[in-house]
């Protein structure tokens, strides 16, 4: 390798590229540590089922909508944000979201959910 090309000696090379192995080992023990996501996870006390709507079922749109709900600790959520799914269904599934109820907990924490939008025949 040509090490003048980099502006370092092979010494400082060697230096530098142990301090990022050194820290890329601490950012894997760090997530290593940190709780799993499904230990965020809480049950939902009242569930409000989304409006349907109108332009999706003429369009005969159907599928899921993934939602990122904010719960405080009391249950109650107090933001949502879109994560996956069609938009012509997201809103409405934004909208009933907000009126979920979630059973209390001692601190905030987020939640991922899913909306489905089937059409009945």
């Amino acid at each position: 390798m040509n090490w003048d090309r980099l502006g370092m000696s092979p010494r400082a090379c060697r230096r530098t590229g142990m301090r990022l192995l050194q820290a890329t080992a601490l950012a894997l023990v760090v997530a290593m540590a940190m709780p799993a996501r499904a230990a965020d996870e809480r049950a939902v006390k009242s569930r409000v089922p989304p409006v349907y709507p109108e332009i999706a079922k003429r369009m005969k749109i159907t599928g899921t909508v993934m939602i990122e709900a904010t719960v405080d600790a009391d249950g109650k959520v107090t933001d949502v944000k879109t994560l996956s799914g069609n938009h012509a269904l997201s809103i409405a599934a934004e909208d009933a979201v907000r009126k979920w109820r979630f059973v209390p907990a001692s601190s905030p924490s987020t939640v991922d959910v899913s909306v489905n939008f089937a059409l009945t025949q």
